[in-house]
């Protein structure tokens, strides 16, 4: 993603009611990867220090540097997919195959699945239950849709994300995916 490409999406998005400040400052950026221990994807960096979207069921990455209560709902948002799982595990059976064979015992389950979780790229969340893997740490990853093991593609990248969500169309300035140039370890497998 270009500077460019995310001004332009920030003047759609302001289109769509999406409120902004400004963007977050690189000493920000971080203090926020550090705090929360993650990486953000260099398009999703950009994107956050170009304009910083504070509208509801969006975070307010720079107030959760001082507000408790915003970093309560930062990590509460951080930890979505891994307690979507581990419900799915207790109550819908849910298991991996690449887990190996399923204990009996619901500790043990959730041990390896906790296990297994932390070698998953971690997923940032962009908006409501839509995420963003950080790794690779590169342009281009595909968002998903998490909402316990139910686990979609919502955009082949940051932009198309964004055009599905909000229901705009993007400009020639954007490359055209009709799907992800990107398979992600462990989620891409879940679709």
């Amino acid at each position: 993603m270009t500077t460019k490409q995310a001004r332009q999406l920030i003047q759609l998005l302001t289109g769509k009611g999406v409120h902004f400040i400004t963007g977050l400052e690189d000493d920000e950026v971080l203090q926020i990867e550090i705090k929360f221990s993650l990486e953000f994807p260099p398009d999703l960096r950009l994107f956050l220090q170009t304009a910083l979207p504070i509208s509801d069921k969006f975070l307010n990455w720079r107030l959760g540097l001082t507000s408790k209560e915003e970093a309560d709902k930062i990590s509460d948002r951080l930890d979505w997919p891994l307690n979507g799982m581990l419900f799915d595990l207790k109550e819908n059976d849910f298991w991996f195959d690449s887990w190996g064979t399923k204990p009996k015992n619901f500790e043990e389950q959730v041990a390896i699945a906790n296990q297994h979780y932390l070698t998953y790229p971690k997923l940032i969340p962009i908006y409501s239950h839509r995420y963003i893997p950080a790794h690779p740490k590169e342009n281009g990853n595909p968002v998903f849709s998490v909402y316990q093991m139910d686990i979609i593609y919502y955009g082949y990248d940051l932009a198309t994300y964004f055009a599905h969500e909000f229901n705009f169309s993007l400009s020639e300035d954007f490359e055209p995916l009709t799907e992800p140039k990107k398979i992600i370890d462990f989620w891409s497998e879940c679709n």
